[in-house]
């Protein structure tokens, strides 16, 4: 799935994430949600219903690699559906737009592109770099 991107532009404000861009990005959320539940909902089913029982052993792996690539795919869009929930949930607690880690701004850029983002940009660098330096030893 691609990512939801912002259809409106964020209302302009004199300060950051103001009353009314928190109601833009709630409701921006809450529709991706209702997306991210329905085509969740439709994997689901089509897992219920594969069979993977065919007449020859093409047919078998065939179907074998559409069930794990939809399980992975079922994967993905579960563990964004609980990015979004949690996003909304900050809106809900007041902490939405601000760096897990450093309690900065995120920025509105950085969130209409990534509306579930939880780190700001230099944050997000700095924790890419220590894993893959993690992954070089």
């Amino acid at each position: 799935m691609k990512q939801q991107q912002a259809t409106a532009n964020i209302p302009l404000s004199d300060h950051y994430l103001s009353a009314e861009q928190l109601d833009f990005f709630y409701r921006l959320l809450s529709s991706w949600r209702q997306q991210l539940q329905n085509e969740h909902s439709e994997a689901r089913q089509r897992m219920r219903c594969q069979n993977v029982i065919g007449s020859d052993i093409i047919d078998r792996s065939i179907k074998e690699h559409s069930t794990t690539m939809e399980v992975i795919n079922y994967s993905r869009k579960r563990s964004l559906l609980d990015q979004v929930e949690a996003a909304m949930q900050r809106i809900e607690n007041g902490t939405y737009g601000y760096c897990l880690l450093t309690d900065e701004e995120i920025g509105l850029d950085r969130l209409r592109s990534h509306p579930v983002a939880t780190l700001s940009v230099e944050s997000q660098e700095l924790l890419e770099r220590h894993r893959h330096r993690v992954l070089e030893c």
